[in-house]
């Protein structure tokens, strides 16, 4: 039987034998025993997934070997084009990535740049070498010490708090707190990226999608999308931010309050699929879903206010993005309700 097997996936026929009167056995690929580190006597469970599919995992997972990568560099290379290369590569799993300059040395511009985006976006990377042609990084995080519900929960706890600190920095013109948010965008995009760093494993083996709490290759998609939107999320509450930067004075309070009453609708409705994702809620999610057109009314009377007010055709420009941006943070709260749906329907109808 042939053993041209990948680590990640592979399909093969083989036919199963009867031994005795009542046991039913099929031999196992030969280079999966010697990858999993497997000898004769050792024990494996056996899982049943559907009414077709059957699990086989050691019983005790062995430590499979790292996954390292070389990364050849010139000192003429856009410092841009290496840091997407190093997020890809951690994006799919690579536990250490060497970077090398042959004949060359490593430009201060690229190492400047490639320091910056291990500190800034990749959580769990360090970097362990760091010579004139040659630096080495390091993925020291995996799922057992932050799983992807906890890295997703700290995520939307992070952009929720911005959201809020964004309508505070508005109604009280707080340049600080409101630069502040700014720089809170990287460490969403950590949490992005290390998700979506354990959920491409996750795909690639039925072992860790067991081991991360997800039942299985679905879900993962559906989390991914329900990451995305929380990042998108927190890409327009940057936008709030950055457009208080832009005004020069106060806005009234009436404004201030029809914008308030608009953001905390909002926030609630993100708040409500948030926890029906982490509780599998079909019920309240699909509460969140009846809930989130709502928005739109709160938006035109905001619109109708602005008008009638004696501001300036910029503030009233910035300020119509604001709002748009706060009905955006409750449509993408609509997508993740939606994903929860699709996530929790079985439970919910096994439970009717």
């Amino acid at each position: 039987m042939g053993e041209n097997l990948s680590k990640a996936n592979f399909e093969e026929t083989r036919k199963m034998q009867l031994t005795g009167r009542s046991t039913y056995i099929v031999s196992l690929p030969k280079k999966w025993v010697k990858e999993m580190k497997l000898n004769a006597g050792d024990q494996l469970i056996i899982k049943r997934q559907s009414e077709a599919t059957l699990l086989i995992m050691p019983k005790s997972k062995k430590v499979i070997p790292e996954k390292d990568v070389l990364l050849k560099i010139s000192s003429k290379d856009n410092p841009d084009a290496i840091v997407r290369k190093i997020i890809s590569l951690y994006l799919i799993g690579f536990n250490t990535i060497r970077l090398i300059a042959e004949n060359d040395r490593i430009s201060s511009e690229q190492r400047k740049i490639i320091k910056e985006i291990v500190r800034k976006k990749l959580i769990g990377a360090e970097i362990i070498t760091d010579s004139p042609n040659e630096m080495d990084l390091k993925i020291l995080l995996s799922y057992p010490e932050l799983s992807i519900e906890t890295a997703l929960s700290r995520m939307c706890s992070l952009v929720r708090a911005m959201h809020k600190d964004a309508l505070i920095a508005l109604s009280e013109l707080n340049y600080d707190l409101a630069k502040s948010i700014i720089d809170l965008d990287d460490e969403v995009d950590r949490f992005n990226l290390y998700i979506v760093r354990q959920l491409k494993s996750a795909v690639q083996d039925p072992y860790e999608i067991k081991e991360m709490g997800l039942s299985n290759p679905r879900d993962c998609l559906g989390y991914r999308v329900v990451t995305k939107s929380i990042e998108r999320i927190a890409d327009h509450v940057v936008k709030i931010a950055e457009k208080v930067l832009t005004f020069k004075n106060r806005l009234s309070n009436e404004t201030i309050s029809k914008i308030l009453r608009m953001n905390e609708f909002a926030d609630l409705v993100f708040e409500m699929a948030v926890n029906a994702l982490f509780s599998k809620n079909y019920n309240l999610a699909e509460e969140t879903l009846e809930k989130t057109h709502e928005i739109e009314s709160l938006e035109s009377e905001a619109v109708t206010h602005l008008l009638k007010q004696g501001y300036s055709t910029e503030d009233v420009s910035n300020l119509r993005l604001i709002l748009e941006s706060i009905r955006r943070v409750a449509e993408y709260a609509d997508d993740i309700a939606e994903i929860v749906l699709n996530l929790s329907i079985t439970d919910f109808l096994s439970k009717s």
